[in-house]
Order: structure tokens, then sequence, then C-alpha cells
């Protein structure tokens, strides 16, 4: 039985149009995102046959591609949550969610601030990549992150809790080459109250990062 599985969408194809297009949906969901799943399950497979056989001389390629793999599929199954076709707006106590309001104005001075930290950071990702809104537990503040290939630049024990995809294959077929217009766009349908719920998750898990016997 495989270890990790393609989690259904929370939506149909049409319910983020025309912020993200039905047809992305779909081939992100299906194809690209399913691949991730297939790949974290395939390494596996080749992990146990190295240690069968005592066979160590792809080790790095493989441990590269498990984080590849890996990464991908947790991420994209955080991402299809962040969004909702009735999203977008800045998050206010009066819609439930007033935490983490606080928690962004305390973390980056104003909810204007984190929005344009964040849009620069995915929008410059180096190549492919994600910009991320995590939970660092260490200070128990809220950190943007950068995420290249679905590694590098990011704090160890973080939580991610809000998450841009930048891979081409997330806006090209509508958005072309802009990607800074596909992350302006992604605003509309932030679901904040699936944001808010992973924020809590993390608090109450921070105790969990062990820093010291």
């Amino acid at each position: 039985m495989a270890t990790y599985t393609l989690p259904e969408l929370p939506y149909d194809y049409a319910a983020l149009a025309p912020v993200i297009s039905p047809e992305i949906i779909e081939l992100h969901h299906d194809k690209h995102h399913a691949a991730y799943v297939k790949g974290a399950n395939d390494t596996l497979e080749q992990l146990a046959e190295a240690r069968d056989k005592e066979s160590w001389g792809s080790i790095n390629g493989l441990e590269k591609n498990l984080a590849f793999h890996l990464s991908g599929h947790i991420l994209h199954s955080i991402y299809w949550h962040n969004m909702s076709g009735d999203g977008g707006g800045e998050p206010h106590e009066k819609d439930g969610v007033g935490e983490l309001a606080d928690a962004i104005a305390e973390s980056f001075g104003s909810y204007a601030g984190f929005k344009a930290q964040l849009t620069k950071a995915a929008a410059t990702t180096q190549g492919s990549g994600w910009g991320v809104l995590a939970y660092e537990p260490v200070s128990g503040r809220l950190i943007v992150e950068q995420i290249y290939d679905h590694q590098g630049n990011v704090g160890q024990g973080s939580v991610p809790i809000l998450v841009f995809d930048a891979w081409e294959h997330a806006f090209y077929l509508q958005y072309k080459n802009q990607k800074v217009d596909f992350i302006e766009a992604m605003w509309r349908v932030v679901n904040w109250q699936d944001v808010a719920r992973r924020y809590r998750s993390a608090k109450e898990r921070a105790n969990n990062l062990l820093l010291a016997p």
C-alpha cells in the first residue's frame, strides 16, 4: 500500500475562477500534484531496496528526491485548502480570525507590510518555488520564507500556514510569464478561515520541537 495518497480537491475545478482557471486547477492537481505523490512513494521503495541490498551509491540523489517530492506533496496539500472562491480581503476579528490578524500585525507591523513581503517573496523566488507564511515556534512569531524547488531557505521547525505556489505550472496557461500578476490575484482567494485554523494548530504544537534534552 502506498504511503502517500493524492487528496481530493475541497471544491470543483471552476471554484477559483476567474483568479485561477478550471484548466489550471485540473492539470495542477491531477497531474502535477499526483506526480509528487508518486515520486515520494517511488523514492521510498528505492530507499528500501538500497537498505536491503546495502547499496548506497545513489543515497544522495534518493534523499534529495524524497525531500523534493514530499515537500511538493505537503505544500500542495496545504495550497488547495488555503484558497476559496469566497476568500480574499483582510483577516478581521469580526470574521472569527482576530487572533491571526493580531499575530500578523505583531510580526510584520501591519497587514499591508505582511502582504507586501509575502507578495515580493513569492514573486521573486529564483526559478521555481513558493512564498510561505509560517509559524516559527522558537520565537512564537510568524515569518515569511522562500522555498526553492521545494527545498532551501526554510527554518527547520517552522510550520507553513499559507503558501503561494510560484511554479510556472500554477499560472502559465493563464498568466503567461507574468508571475507578479498571478501572485497579486492570489490575494483574492485566500481562505483566511483555513489559515487561522492552521495558525492555532501550529501554536498548540509549538512545544513539540525539541531544542535540548
